[in-house]
C-alpha cells in the first residue's frame, strides 16, 4: 500500500533549506542583489523627502543676489543622491534576475532529476501510486511550486530590510501615525496565518481535480476506437464536462481564497494613505509636520503596505508548497524524506558523461553467475483489493523450461510479477545459486535476468530504439532473428527505422510481443521470464521462437501460458488455481493425475 504521508511546517522548512543549499553562493548573491533592489527605495524616497524640507526651509530665507544658500546646494545634493540610488536599483534588479533564472532552473532541474531517478533505479518495487497524468501533474506543477517557493526566501531577507528602515524612518517622524499604519497590516498576516488550514485544502483539492481532468482525457485518447464502436462519445463528452466543472469549482475556490487575501491586503494601501491623509494634513496645517515628512509617508507607505501583503502571501505560499512535498512524498512512497532535494550533479554548464553499460562495469553485476538453480520459498503477495498468491514452492534450473499455466484470475502474472520485485512482497524467501536475493528488483536484471512482460510498453520511436533502448547494437541482429521478427522488417516498408506510433500502434499484437521478445533478447541474460508473450502469435511463430532459444542460446527459461505448444516443451509446469500452487510436473504427469490441467487442456486447442 502507498504510504501517506504529511509534510508539516519544520519539514518543508528543512526540505527547502537543503534544497536552496545545492548552490548556496548563488542563493547568497540573490538575497543580496534582490536586497538591494527590495531596500534601495527606502533611500529613494528619503531622498525626495530631503529635498522638500531643504526646498520648504530655503523658501523662508531671503535671497540675496544670485548667491544660492546652502540649503539649495543640499537639495541638489539630495536630487544626485536620487538619480544615483535609481540607476543602482536598476541595476541590482537586471543582475539579481540574471541570476535568479539560473538559480530557479537549477533548483527546478534538481527535484525532477531526484524524482525519475528514484522512479528509475531504487531498490524495491517501483509501482506508481497514481495514474502517469497524475505523476505528470507532480513533476509539472508540485516541482513548479517548491521551487517557486525560493523566492519568498530571496525576495524576503530585501522586503525585511525595507520594512526595517520604513518603519525606522516613520517612527522617528511620527510614532502614532506608525502605529496606526502598521497595526491593521500586522493583524492582516496573522489573519493569513490562521486560514493556512483553508489554503492547504484548497490547493490540495484544485491539483486533484487537475489530475483527473488529465487522467481521463489521457486514457479517451488512448481508447478512441473502443469509444466509437461502443458508440458512447456522447457519454465521454457528458463525463469530462463534469470532470471539468469539478476542477473550475476546484481551481475557482483555490485562485478566490488567493486573490481574496492578495485584495484585502492591496487594500490596506488606500486605508494607511487615508489615514496618512486625515492625521497628516492636519499636522502640517499645525506645524506639527513638514511637508517633506508628509512626504516620506506616501512615499513609503505603498511599498510598505505591500511588503506586508508579500508576509501574507509567503505564509500562503508556505503551506502550499507543503502540499506539493507530501504530494511528491506519495509519489515516492518509500524514498527517504529527503529524496527530492538531495544534491547530484545536473550537467547543466557541461556535457552529459557517457552512460556505462551496467552489464559490463558494475562488479556486482556478475555476482552469482552462471546461473545453477532459482528457489521459490513460501512467496505471498497482495494486490490492495486482495488478490494474489500465497506461499508458493518451486525451482528453476540452468537449461530447463518452466510453464506456469492456470485459469484467468489464479494468479499466473502476479506470480511472475511478485518474483521479479515488481510488486510488493508478503513473505516468502528467493535465492539465486543458493545465495539469499535481498531485492529482487535490483537483482533479477540483466545479466542475470531479463523479463517480457504481458502487455509490453513500446515507445513512439523506432522499432530499432524500441528493441536496443540504449543497448549495444552488436546483439541487434540475433535478437531480431530469435525473436522471429526479420520476416516482418520488409513489410514495415522502413524495416528497423520504422516509427511504431503511441504504443506501437502502428504494429500488429504479434509485432508488438516479438519487439518487446528482441528488447529481451537485445542484451545476455541467464534467465528469461515470458509472461504469455505467445497469445498474439500462431501456432508455426510460437514453435519458431522456441526453436530459435533453444537451438542457438540454450536458454532458461521461465514461461507464462496456456498455449499446447508451450505446454507440450515443457520440463515441468506449475499449476495455479486460486492464487496457490497446487501441483507441478510434466504435461503427462498432470494429465494423469489432475482434472484441472485435464479441464485446462481441453479448453486450448492446436491452433
Amino acid at each position: 500500500m502507498p504510504r501517506t504521508s504529511s509534510v508539516d511546517a519544520d519539514q518543508t522548512l528543512l526540505l527547502s533549506r537543503r534544497l536552496f543549499a545545492y548552490d548556496k553562493p548563488l542563493f547568497v548573491l540573490n538575497v543580496v542583489l534582490f536586497g538591494l533592489f527590495h531596500a534601495l527605495p527606502a533611500l529613494l524616497t528619503w531622498a525626495v523627502s530631503a529635498v522638500f524640507n531643504h526646498l520648504s526651509a530655503a523658501e523662508h530665507l531671503r535671497v540675496l543676489g544670485e548667491q544660492m544658500r546652502p540649503e539649495v546646494q543640499i537639495a541638489w545634493l539630495a536630487v544626485m543622491v536620487f538619480a544615483v540610488a535609481r540607476l543602482a536599483r536598476w541595476g541590482a534588479f537586471y543582475w539579481a534576475l540574471r541570476v535568479w533564472m539560473v538559480f530557479w532552473h537549477k533548483l527546478d532541474a534538481l527535484v525532477r532529476r531526484n524524482l525519475l531517478a528514484y522512479l528509475l533505479t531504487a531498490h524495491g518495487s517501483r509501482r506508481l501510486p497514481d495514474t502517469p497524468a497524475e505523476v505528470v501533474s507532480r513533476f509539472r506543477d508540485d516541482v513548479n511550486d517548491v521551487s517557486e517557493y525560493a523566492e519568498v526566501w530571496i525576495d524576503g531577507g530585501g522586503i525585511l530590510l525595507f520594512t526595517l528602515i520604513a518603519t525606522v524612518l516613520m517612527a522617528r517622524t511620527d510614532p502614532l501615525i506608525t502605529l496606526l499604519v502598521c497595526a491593521p497590516l500586522l493583524l492582516m498576516v496573522v489573519f493569513v496565518q490562521r486560514l493556512s488550514p483553508v489554503i492547504r485544502s484548497y490547493r490540495r483539492r484544485m491539483r486533484e481535480a487537475t489530475a483527473r481532468v488529465t487522467d481521463f482525457i489521457g486514457e479517451t485518447f488512448s481508447a478512441v476506437s473502443a469509444v466509437k464502436l461502443a458508440g458512447r462519445e456522447g457519454h465521454m463528452v457528458a463525463h469530462l464536462q463534469h470532470l471539468g466543472e469539478v476542477r473550475r469549482q476546484a481551481a475557482l475556490r483555490d485562485v478566490l481564497l488567493t486573490e481574496l487575501i492578495r485584495g484585502v491586503n492591496t487594500n490596506m494601501v488606500n486605508v494607511a494613505v487615508g489615514l496618512v491623509l486625515l492625521l497628516g494634513a492636519r499636522k502640517i496645517q499645525g506645524g506639527q509636520m513638514s511637508v517633506g515628512d508628509f512626504v516620506l509617508f506616501i512615499g513609503l507607505l505603498p511599498r510598505l503596505t505591500g511588503s506586508m501583503a508579500f508576509f501574507g502571501d509567503a505564509i500562503a505560499q508556505h503551506r502550499r508548497t507543503g502540499v506539493s512535498y507530501e504530494r511528491m512524498a506519495r509519489l515516492l512512497q518509500d524514498a527517504p524524506a529527503d529524496q527530492a532535494v538531495q544534491h547530484h550533479p545536473l550537467y547543466l554548464d557541461s556535457d552529459l558523461p557517457a552512460l556505462p553499460d551496467p552489464t559490463l562495469t558494475q562488479p556486482e553485476a556478475h555476482i552469482g553467475l552462471p546461473f545453477q538453480v532459482l528457489q521459490v520459498e513460501g512467496l505471498s503477495a497482495h494486490h490492495p483489493g486482495g488478490a494474489g498468491i500465497t506461499d508458493v514452492h518451486f525451482a528453476v534450473k540452468r537449461g530447463e523450461f518452466v510453464v506456469i499455466t492456470g485459469r484467468i484470475g489464479s494468479g499466473k502474472s502476479t506470480l511472475v510479477r511478485a518474483l521479479l520485485g515488481l510488486m510488493p512482497h508478503d513473505g516468502g524467501v528467493l535465492s539465486w545459486n543458493g545465495e539469499l536475493i535481498a531485492d529482487p528488483a535490483t537483482f533479477l536484471v540483466p545479466p542475470r535476468c531479463a523479463y517480457t512482460a504481458q502487455i509490453p510498453a513500446l515507445f513512439s520511436d523506432r522499432l530499432k530504439d524500441n528493441i536496443l533502448m540504449g543497448a549495444p547494437e552488436h546483439y541487434l541482429e540475433r535478437a531480431v532473428r530469435l525473436a522471429v521478427l526479420e520476416g516482418d522488417l520488409t513489410q514495415l516498408g522502413a524495416g528497423l527505422d520504422t516509427q511504431v506510433g503511441a504504443r506501437g500502434v502502428k504494429l500488429s499484437g504479434g509485432q508488438v510481443q516479438r519487439t518487446a521478445v528482441a528488447r529481451m533478447l537485445a542484451q545476455p541474460a541467464e534467465l528469461l521470464v515470458f509472461d504469455d508473450v505467445s497469445s498474439a502469435l500462431d501456432a508455426r511463430t510460437e514453435a519458431q521462437l522456441w526453436d530459435g532459444l533453444f537451438g542457438e542460446l540454450s536458454a532458461t527459461c521461465l514461461v507464462v501460458s496456456h498455449r499446447r505448444a508451450a505446454l507440450r516443451r515443457a520440463d515441468r509446469i506449475l499449476l495455479m488455481e486460486g492464487g496457490r500452487l497446487t501441483d507441478s510436473g510434466t504435461l503427462s504427469e498432470l494429465l494423469g493425475r489432475s482434472e484441472e490441467m485435464r479441464l485446462l487442456w481441453a479448453q486450448e486447442g492446436d491452433g
